[in-house]
């Protein structure tokens, strides 16, 4: 799924194109992705115009003129400027500009109206260690599933979770409260350094994950433990292990992340 650096990535490569431009016209075909009156939708967006394109955590909001479309982009979902639409093609603005369309082979994410996002936590590249260490030492939950927990921050899923404790040395099944003052440092310095990074590079492509302009990422290159069970940990040597923590494939180092 698109985290916070591939979903700044697509917020980054659509909002230098689409503030001023009017929607012309809307089209949206799949009840998954669009819940609800889909005429209805259409019809509030067409003529408005595009103020600004905006991340919060893991969604994009477009400001219209007149109120507010929020797109969580799912498993496989991507928006894409002026791109020819296919078989997966679930939403299609029509602008007096170009086009914009959002794809979705597995329809698992969702174009919602004036959708509220008061839910999530703070954004975690602004989030002060004193903040952080405060916050993290009222939880009881596993450290790997506090950080999935969008309430806790906004924008941190299975892959950076990975890649921020395995900088860190910390094991995933660490309780969060029971963490000393120097790991949780290390934590919050390791988190903002790899989404930091990870932006800079355009994220992780994976799968189907491109940006607004069809370029994939390439901080995948750079995963030292995500999706790396069984190669050998490029600190120490270890195999990478996979466990599950909250239904999500967790991986780790068993040597330079021990309980």
């Amino acid at each position: 799924m698109p985290e916070l650096p591939e979903v700044e990535t697509v917020v980054r490569t659509l909002a230098p194109h689409l503030p001023g431009r009017q929607i012309t016209a809307a089209e949206f075909s799949s009840r998954f992705v669009t819940p609800g009156n889909r005429k209805a939708l259409a019809t509030k967006v067409t003529g408005r115009t595009i103020l600004s394109v905006k991340r919060r955590g893991k969604f994009i909001e477009i400001a219209l003129d007149q109120g507010r479309l929020t797109v969580r982009l799912g498993m496989t979902g991507r928006l894409l400027l002026d791109a020819a639409p296919g078989k997966h093609t679930y939403g299609r603005f029509t602008l007096n500009s170009g086009t914009l369309i959002y794809d979705d082979p597995r329809q698992f994410g969702r174009i919602l109206w004036n959708h509220d996002l008061s839910h999530l936590g703070p954004e975690p590249l602004e989030i002060g260690l004193e903040e952080f260490q405060a916050r993290l030492k009222k939880r009881s939950s596993k450290i790997k599933a506090l950080l999935l927990d969008q309430s806790f921050v906004a924008g941190v899923g299975n892959i950076y979770a990975d890649e921020t404790l395995f900088a860190a040395g910390v094991h995933p099944l660490t309780v969060a409260s029971r963490l000393t003052t120097a790991k949780i440092g290390a934590i919050h310095a390791h988190m903002q350094e790899i989404l930091a990074r990870a932006i800079r590079l355009g994220g992780s492509s994976i799968s189907d994950y491109v940006d607004a302009e069809g370029n994939r990422g390439w901080f995948q290159l750079e995963h030292n433990a995500y999706g790396r069970e069984g190669e050998p940990c490029r600190v120490c040597g270890t195999a990478i292990r996979k466990i599950i923590v909250i239904q999500r494939g967790t991986h780790y180092c068993p040597r330079c992340q021990r309980r």
